[in-house]
């Protein structure tokens, strides 16, 4: 980093407040005080210190709840760099006093910028561009989350109340055909009263390779059982529901694939990472 800085502001960053220490290049504290995570406090911190010269802020994390300060400095024309985790301890173990605080933090990353600053690494434009990864990575893992519950409860439902079923359509729960029949026609009750014809036209839309096999399985899976278990019913009426629910959830997982996707294109590495087997967008992307 260019050592020409009036001030090396470090930055604890916290969730509701982050805590500031500002070092003049001889090491003279100029500023140690708590932070709130606002943009006017921040600007007002960077305004003032602005007047001892140029400022280098350093953040333990440029991401999540780094973001924010990150942004602002940048706003105000200021450079910014990151201290990783792992230097930091390592840093921190060569400062006296082992307490850990967020004052302490926050003296040695400004005292590492100033002293050390081979330890610190830019925060880049491609580092704002992993950032915008992260965020839709982390919504996909949320999403991947809840498809998983609401499957396992579809197929718990359908176990409970006709097993037969369930084996048939468990195991192609997330196709769009199964959904489909299942949210116009609910459960074994609803899947019967619309008999073959309806439930192959159903299916054909989203499965015409497999529409009429798939139809015979559900068919045949019927016949197996004669006793209406209790809880059909209130089943039935919950099936759409969740059905509904499931798809929808899939809707987004890809909508956010083909925003992965799009974003991936942009880096030089993508082309490589999804070119090895096994790798695909949502994988590359994590990498």
């Amino acid at each position: 980093m260019n050592d020409s800085y009036g001030v090396y502001l470090g930055l604890d960053v916290g969730k509701g407040d982050h805590h500031a220490v500002g070092l003049a290049p001889d090491g003279k504290r100029l500023h140690d005080a708590a932070l709130p995570n606002t943009e006017v406090r921040l600007r007002q911190l960077f305004d003032k210190l602005a007047r001892h010269g140029r400022v280098l802020v350093v953040v333990d994390q440029p991401a999540s709840i780094g973001a924010l300060p990150v942004a602002v400095a940048r706003a105000c024309g200021h450079q910014v760099a990151y201290l990783p985790g792992l230097a930091m301890r390592r840093i921190a173990d060569l400062h006296p006093g082992t307490a850990k605080t967020d004052a302490r933090d926050a003296y040695v990353i400004a005292d590492a910028a100033r002293t050390l600053p081979h330890t610190l690494r830019r925060v880049d434009v491609g580092d704002e561009a992993l950032a915008e990864l992260e965020v839709l990575v982390g919504f996909d893992d949320d999403l991947a989350g809840e498809a998983t519950r609401v499957s396992n409860r579809i197929r718990g439902l359908l176990t409970q109340i006709h097993p037969a079923l369930e084996r048939v359509l468990g195991p192609k729960i997330h196709h769009k055909a199964v959904l489909e029949l299942l949210s116009r026609c609910g459960g074994p009750v609803g899947l019967r009263k619309a008999g073959r014809r309806k439930l192959v036209s159903i299916a054909a839309v989203h499965a015409p390779r497999m529409g009429e096999r798939l139809v015979e399985q559900i068919l045949t899976a019927l016949d197996e059982q004669t006793v209406t278990v209790p809880g059909t019913q209130a089943a039935e009426t919950i099936l759409p529901r969740l059905a509904d629910s499931l798809r929808d959830v899939l809707r987004q997982r890809d909508q956010v694939a083909g925003e992965v996707e799009r974003m991936l294109d942009a880096h030089p590495l993508a082309p490589v990472l999804t070119s090895m087997p096994g790798i695909g967008v949502r994988t590359a992307a994590r990498i």
